[in-house]
């Protein structure tokens, strides 16, 4: 058998560093291709988050004759939504990001077992990933509302004379319940997808050696399961802490102003006060409070890559 010889070893002596030379050039040419494809989605976060971004920062900082100011911030602080804006939101982040994570943890768990009928159930879950925010209030709307289905049901049973108001600006326990169970409905489901891919590359062949060495389910889960987890929990705790912080369309659909938040406030002062100024300093702060709450679920979720690096 002949033994294919390299470019160096079949040229002449005076030719190989010719030859040398060449495959060089070529390899430098092929150290271009991961930016080149990188290119793409680069321009899309320049052109659709990083220029809006700056863009939000300068509109800020001005005043109406395009100097610098930090009136905007003023205004807004002393804004009297403000205060409960904050609150409210800062709220719905403790209350429903932890509860949206057990529930898509418990959800992910079910499909991953593999059991005849989880596809069922996987179809279930996901119908709200193709539902638009407004829509997901609106349908909770008709739940909720003193016409509604829970206050048909309960009439019809002979439990209630007169419908509660649960919606009512009076009752803002309720309220405020009404907002987190819709959101809770349908934003779970993304935390669940991205759970689910997480445990799909996950080897078997480690729950089924703790299941040998005589480890329980819940040990399974504790030391086995969630420590191998945690890349996907990091990305779901984050994805979903960011799109809390923008809540909106469906408190506007349930509570309208009787229960502020950050992104509604926003709203407000872009669309209802026309003040582009202190529309944006309420998208900054949004904006600050994002990458502030990112920064501590990357320290307190590291992976092993991370801490290596």
């Amino acid at each position: 058998m002949s033994i294919k010889e390299s470019p160096e070893q079949t040229a002449p002596p005076g030719e190989a560093g010719t030859v040398a030379v060449r495959f060089k050039r070529r390899r430098r040419r092929f150290d271009y291709l991961p930016y080149l494809l990188l290119l793409p989605t680069t321009l899309f976060l320049a052109v659709f988050f990083a220029y809006p971004m700056i863009q939000s920062l300068v509109t800020a900082m001005q005043d109406s004759q395009g100097g610098f100011t930090f009136d905007n911030f003023n205004t807004m602080f002393k804004d009297v939504n403000f205060s409960d804006a904050l609150r409210n939101t800062i709220l719905f982040i403790v209350l429903m990001v932890p509860l949206q994570v057990v529930l898509a943890l418990i959800m992910a768990l079910v499909i991953n077992t593999g059991l005849k009928g989880v596809g069922f159930f996987l179809y279930i879950w996901t119908v709200p990933l193709a539902i638009s925010d407004l829509a997901a209030g609106i349908v909770w709307l008709a739940i909720f509302t003193e016409r509604g289905y829970i206050n048909s049901l309960l009439t019809q049973l002979g439990l209630i004379k007169l419908p509660i108001s649960f919606l009512s600006y009076e009752n803002p326990t309720w309220l405020f319940t009404a907002v987190i169970m819709a959101e809770l409905w349908r934003a779970t489901s993304i935390v669940m997808v991205i759970l689910v891919a997480g445990l799909q590359v996950i080897p078997k062949a480690y729950s089924e050696a703790a299941e040998i060495f005589g480890a329980s389910p819940w040990q399974r889960l504790r030391y086995v399961i969630l420590p191998m987890l945690k890349p996907s929990l990091q990305v779901a705790l984050i994805l979903r802490t960011i799109l809390a912080f923008q809540t909106f369309a469906v408190v506007i659909a349930l509570a309208g102003r009787a229960l502020p938040v950050l992104a509604g406030e926003a709203y407000n002062w872009y669309n209802g006060y026309r003040n582009v100024g202190v529309a944006a300093a309420y998208a900054l702060l949004i904006l600050v409070l994002s990458i502030v709450n990112t920064a501590v679920y990357l320290r307190l979720l590291q992976t092993k890559t991370a801490q290596m690096a």
